[in-house]
């Protein structure tokens, strides 16, 4: 599904409006979406106060109203600022005989407030994509007033005659009033995701078209609530030119592996995981685990000696390569090893738990044919050497992660050969030692960020952390949908490399890797959330949802 900017949306509805497709057409089918979707959860008598601002999307806001009280709702409209003199919405809800309150004729705001107290359903219609100004005077003091009422009736819903002292119920309350934003939250920058201190924070917000890039962006995302995507009729075909996505369900299903009833496990890939040291044994398990879990038919970790133990008593069904060390650092002479058995994989992963030893440093690099010597010691960006290419020919695809990433940072210069196919999975301290900048500034403009590093390292970037962006160096770059703090624990990036390398095991290409496996790892997420809770959850809680995941995916529930 693409992912645009205001003014892509703002060509898009100009392309179909010159095509035939009307501004009042996609209005009239805004409106009813809206419409539709409350109706669905039912408004038969119940009470839906819509919030009407001076554009379009008071339009919108306008035409759900209609709508809804053709649907048996009760609704009442509270106009901000509109001008209404030969408007054919406005025209159609008086002739429904919807209630209206303006805002100008409001007395301190108590209209407005009894209205939300009594309201089910609160529609914010009031500000569209286009905000640019800050919020101030009577629509500031307009949605502090809903935010109040809306606290207010709430504490209201939940206080109860007698104090319960026991365990509280498996499933909480539904939130009434369900505040429900149309197309955005009032105040949200639907380009960078900044938001307005007056921002209300929906419930759900009916974003019309296609999902717009700032609701992917926090702090915008945690003012979005659940978002929903409607089709106004605008043909998928004009946006082809948007190379930003965000990731489908469809999507991710359409590039699983088969998975047919014949097969051996030499059918789904073999995986070597590079990864330990003595301090940093579960980053290896973790991964190793997760990508067994994701269907790679053979999973062999290469690890230093002294880590055998306690990771063969964990993974019985993985085989061992085990490496030359110190004291549990892997060290450059165990390179030639590794290379020497690397033929026999599908897919490498290099990374989880190494450790920060200069030792292992040198490894790394050697490893992705980088020389020690030249990768620590020139400046600017180094190309790819004799080594380099010929390591690229017998490597097979890598997902380089955590440590790894490191010791390419330590470097300070380096440079994959062109044809060596890599996944970098950095989070964004990684991201900024690698780009030599602060983590603010990955923070203020990931998806930039990520894309311009994928297109100059030649690289599939992985750009963790809520809605991570997955970036190839073709320009083609998706986000995903998944935002959990389930997922801000320690080992859970480990459990993701494991998922996109097994991928890589089985065949697909990087980017459909990355992006499958990123899907997979948040989706498995979200499930843990939901039945475990936001705080509390581990990565090896991840690890038995990973098949039911792909389960869901597969029969397309």
């Amino acid at each position: 599904m693409k992912l645009v900017t205001v003014q892509q949306m703002r060509a898009l509805e100009q392309a179909a409006d010159a095509q035939g497709l009307s501004y009042a057409v996609m209005m009239e089918h805004a409106g009813q979406a809206v419409a539709d979707w409350l109706a669905e959860r039912g408004v038969s008598r119940k009470h839906v106060l819509v919030l009407v601002g001076p554009g379009n999307n008071g339009g919108d806001g306008l035409v759900a109203a209609h709508y809804l009280q053709e649907a048996g709702a009760q609704v009442c409209v509270y106009v901000w600022k509109r001008e209404v003199s030969g408007d054919p919405n406005w025209q159609r809800i008086q002739t429904d005989g919807i209630p209206v309150l303006w805002n100008h004729e409001d007395q301190r705001l108590g209209g407005l407030r009894r209205s939300v107290g009594h309201a089910d359903y609160v529609l914010d219609a009031l500000l569209g994509t286009g905000v640019s100004k800050p919020i101030a005077g009577d629509l500031q003091a307009l949605l502090a007033a809903v935010n109040k009422a809306l606290e207010s009736k709430r504490k209201r819903t939940v206080r109860t005659r007698y104090e319960q002292c026991g365990p509280p119920a498996d499933q909480p309350r539904a939130r009434s009033p369900l505040l429900v934003a149309v197309d955005v939250p009032s105040g949200l920058n639907c380009d960078t995701g900044a938001v307005d201190p007056a921002t209300l924070t929906a419930d759900v917000t009916l974003t019309f078209g296609f999902p717009k890039v700032g609701q992917f962006l926090f702090p915008g995302t945690s003012k979005v609530g659940q978002l929903v995507v409607a089709d106004i009729g605008i043909p998928g075909k004009l946006a082809r030119h948007v190379s930003l996505e965000v990731t489908t369900p469809g999507a991710v299903r359409d590039v699983l592996p088969a998975r047919p009833l014949d097969a051996h496990k030499g059918s789904f890939g073999k995986l070597m995981v590079v990864g330990g040291s003595v301090n940093y044994t579960g980053a290896p398990y973790l991964a190793a685990a997760a990508a067994m879990r994701t269907g790679a038919g053979l999973v062999t970790l290469g690890i230093a000696e002294l880590l055998h133990a306690p990771l063969a008593a964990k993974l019985t069904e993985a085989t061992f390569l085990l490496l030359p060390h110190h004291m549990g650092a892997l060290v450059p002479e165990a390179v030639s090893l590794l290379h020497e058995r690397l033929d026999d994989y599908e897919a490498l992963l290099l990374g989880p738990g190494l450790g920060r030893d200069p030792l292992t440093a040198r490894f790394v690099t050697r490893v992705l044919g980088l020389p020690a010597s030249e990768a620590h010691s020139r400046l600017g960006f180094v190309g790819a050497t004799a080594e380099s290419q010929a390591v690229a020919r017998r490597m097979p695809p890598v997902v380089i992660d955590a440590d790894a990433l490191n010791a390419l940072a330590d470097a300070q210069s380096w440079e994959l050969a062109p044809q060596m196919l890599a996944v970098l999975t950095p989070h964004p301290g990684e991201m900024a030692r690698l780009l030599h900048i602060s983590t603010a500034d990955v923070n203020a403009d990931r998806i930039g960020v990520a894309c311009r590093a994928a297109q100059q390292w030649r690289v599939v970037v992985v750009l963790k952390g809520a809605h991570t962006v997955i970036a190839a160096p073709d320009g083609r770059a998706r986000v995903n949908p998944f935002a959990t703090p389930a997922l801000a624990t320690a080992g859970t990036g480990d459990v993701l490399a494991g998922v996109i390398a097994s991928l890589l095991a089985q065949g697909l290409a990087p980017f459909d890797a990355a992006t499958a496996g990123a899907y997979l790892h948040g989706l498995a997420g979200q499930m843990v959330a939901d039945e475990i809770g936001a705080a509390g959850a581990v990565a090896g809680d991840l690890l038995e949802r990973l098949p039911v995941c792909l389960r869901r995916l597969a029969s397309g529930s």
